[in-house]
C-alpha cells in the first residue's frame, strides 16, 4: 500500500448538493426553496420558537414546578464506610480527603448502614437517629 493509493471507502463520501445548476439537476431555478416567503430569501431567519408574532408556545404555557438550588449539597455517608477509616475524629474535611464525599459537598449526614465496631467522634456532621444510637453504643459521640 502506498500513500498515493489511499482513498475513502466507496459510499463514505457523499457529493455535496449543487443547487442552481439547471433544470436537469432537480435543484434549478428556486434551488429547492419553493416560491416566495421568508425562507426562500437569502438571510431569511427567525428565532427558534418564533410563530410569526403569535405568542410562542413556551410563553403560552404556565410555569410549573420548582428546582431547588441547594439540592445535592448534602451527601449521605454510610456508617460502614466510617468504620473503615483509620481516624477516630471525623469531620467534613476528613471525609473529603478520604474520598467518601465529593469536594463540592457542603454538608454530610451519616446513615445507619452496616455496623460500627470502634468509637468515633463526629464533628459538624449530622447523623440519623439510628446511626447516632449505633455510634454512641460503640462508645463514640456526635457533636454537631
Amino acid at each position: 500500500m502506498k500513500l498515493n493509493d489511499l482513498n475513502p471507502a466507496p459510499g463514505s463520501n457523499k457529493a455535496s448538493r449543487r443547487v442552481g445548476r439547471g433544470i436537469g439537476s432537480g435543484l434549478g431555478k428556486t434551488c429547492g426553496r419553493g416560491h416566495k416567503g421568508q425562507k426562500s430569501r437569502a438571510g431569511g431567519f427567525h428565532k427558534v420558537g418564533f410563530e410569526g408574532g403569535q405568542m410562542p408556545l413556551q410563553r403560552r404555557l404556565p410555569k410549573r414546578g420548582f428546582v431547588s438550588m441547594t439540592a445535592g449539597h448534602t451527601v449521605e455517608v454510610l456508617l460502614s464506610a466510617l468504620n473503615k477509616l483509620p481516624i477516630s475524629e471525623i469531620d467534613l474535611q476528613v471525609l473529603k480527603l478520604s474520598g467518601l464525599v465529593p469536594i463540592k459537598a457542603r454538608s454530610a449526614k451519616v446513615v445507619l448502614n452496616g455496623e460500627i465496631s470502634k468509637a468515633i467522634s463526629l464533628r459538624g456532621i449530622s447523623a440519623t437517629k439510628g446511626a447516632r444510637a449505633a455510634i454512641e453504643l460503640a462508645g463514640g459521640s456526635c457533636l454537631e
